[in-house]
């Protein structure tokens, strides 16, 4: 069977299952959620690691060295962020061709070193060495503030909870079409499109806010609303209902692509904002103590074939479509 066959998440629930007898006793979440998890001496110990690979996530004639930079870091700080975490420490390993320029790779670093002052973050070291094509993988190092503080996780779920995310989605699939297809638009809606898909922002405060505020369960919008839902469920062994009408779409997004600007939102991925459950009051406690927008879109219910529902204002089932991001799939 070839890995196209048995689909990124069939390969990830593979190899998890192979190293599940090697887990130490420490351990509190291993393969399957935004990062893993041990018990520390004074608190609990996180880490993530995300590759970004030239001709899969970029090409170099759509992104700056700077702009690639700064996303490498922060498609890694989000899902220390989706854990409610803080992040520490990062470790670069970099793969280039050898007719790449010194000055490009001091502009990458310099996207980085940007992005990680903003957050407290130290580039503590990593590896180098030559291929055929760019690849640049980060490991984040983190913890949560202190060791009484739980984490939120993929699995914890429950019918009868609100599905909220922050912010607005669709922008950053917006923007990624945008340049993939050279789309001409309008210069604030062009910026828009752009800083969403290239400079991303990692919700790490709203993450934290989230556990403060009794959150338990949360993930990034990596893959899109769908796909990364679905996760949740899977993990949580429940189903959810997603009304349309009520998907925070990027207003900019409905202006450009009309009638696909569903799909964008729900489909697109790259968003990294945060997607989590909880009670009406809770939910009503995060939104009074974040300064982000944040949107009921739906809820958890009971269903442990994990199926997810969209319905429209009239409670009328509408098709999902794609489900989001998957490496492997067939295209």
């Amino acid at each position: 069977m070839q890995v196209s066959e048995l689909g990124e998440f069939g390969l990830i629930d593979l190899l998890a299952k192979m190293v599940s007898k090697s887990q130490d006793k420490q351990l509190i979440i291993g393969i399957g959620d935004d990062a893993a998890a041990w018990h520390g001496d004074t608190s609990i110990q996180l880490a993530t690691v995300d590759s970004l690979i030239e001709g899969v996530h970029f090409t170099l004639g759509t992104v700056s060295w700077n702009e690639l930079g700064w996303k490498a870091l922060a498609v890694n700080l989000s899902d220390i962020a989706a854990m409610g975490g803080v992040p520490r420490y990062a470790l670069v390993s970099l793969a280039l061709p050898g007719h790449t320029e010194v000055e490009d790779v001091t502009d990458l670093y310099r996207g980085m070193v940007e992005l990680a002052q903003q957050f407290g973050v130290a580039i503590v070291g990593g590896d180098t060495s030559s291929a055929p094509v760019v690849a640049i993988t980060i490991t984040i190092l983190g913890s949560t503030r202190s060791q009484g503080k739980h984490i939120l996780t993929r699995s914890t779920a429950k019918p009868g909870e609100e599905i909220a995310v922050t912010g607005y989605l669709g922008a950053a699939a917006s923007g990624s079409e945008m340049l993939a297809k050279r789309l001409q638009f309008d210069p604030e809606a062009t910026a828009c499109f752009k800083r969403a898909f290239l400079h991303p922002y990692p919700r790490i405060a709203e993450g934290q806010i989230l556990v403060e505020q009794g959150v338990k369960t949360a993930i990034d919008i990596s893959d899109g609303l769908i796909s990364d839902l679905n996760h949740i469920c899977k993990a949580s062994q429940v189903g959810a209902r997603i009304e349309a009408d009520r998907v925070p779409i990027e207003p900019k997004v409905k202006a450009k692509f009309g009638d696909r600007a569903l799909e964008l939102a729900l489909s697109g991925g790259e968003d990294y904002e945060l997607l989590f459950t909880g009670s009406a009051e809770v939910i009503d406690k995060v939104r009074a103590a974040v300064s982000c927008p944040i949107t009921v879109v739906g809820e958890i219910i009971t269903d442990k074939t994990g199926k997810i529902t969209l319905v429209d204002r009239k409670e009328k089932p509408l098709n999902l479509g794609r489900g989001g991001w998957e490496h492997f799939a067939t295209r």
